[in-house]
């Protein structure tokens, strides 16, 4: 019943059904790490993003470089790139990839949010969209680590795949919905 489900999910935006096999599950539904040693090496690039949600005292301290435990942006950014680097270490079917280029931005959108994107590249035989969303989470932790003393509200939201390149089909996401503007009030 349980692999009957996990074999089961929504195939396109028509919401037409249909059954796909899961490729790191075995015929009788146990969890393995996908052979991909026939696989031609491809370019792969991955663009994930995501955000953090704070109050806006919490950008201030973080814009005015006044976050008691030093550069908020420098320290997630170092922290993102060893998390894309390591992320077969911490997601257990990924397989361990030797990155040829990573890269974090993080910008200030209106006055309570931190917009995070990474991008990922390798030349190999499996993609590296696992990476970059594993590169903007914790770069999201990273955040709430250092402004929590001030702001233990913040939340990460709208972690998403934005786009991959390589193997045998690319991807695009849709455009993102506009965050929830309502603004939190301080405690």
């Amino acid at each position: 019943m349980l692999v009957t489900f996990l074999y089961t999910c929504i195939a396109s935006k028509q919401r037409n059904w249909r059954v796909m096999k899961l490729s790191h599950l075995d015929e009788e539904g146990r969890a393995r790490m996908v052979d991909v040693s026939a696989k031609q090496p491809t370019l792969r690039v991955a663009v994930a993003e995501g955000r953090v949600e704070m109050l806006p005292e919490t950008q201030a301290l973080i814009r005015e470089g006044r976050v008691p435990k030093g550069d908020v942006f420098a320290v997630a950014r170092v922290a993102a790139i060893l998390a894309a680097k390591r992320t077969g270490d911490a997601i257990p079917l990924c397989h361990p990839l030797p990155l040829t280029h990573a890269e974090v931005d993080l910008t200030f959108e209106g006055d309570d949010r931190v917009a995070i994107v990474a991008r990922v590249k390798t030349e190999g035989k499996t993609g590296v969209e696992m990476e970059a969303l594993h590169a903007v989470a914790v770069a999201g932790l990273t955040i709430y680590d250092m402004c929590k003393a001030v702001d233990r509200g913040m939340r990460l939201a709208g972690v998403r795949l934005l786009s991959k390149t390589g193997g045998k089909t690319d991807y695009r996401a849709e455009p993102a919905t506009e965050p929830d503007e309502s603004r939190r009030q301080p405690a």
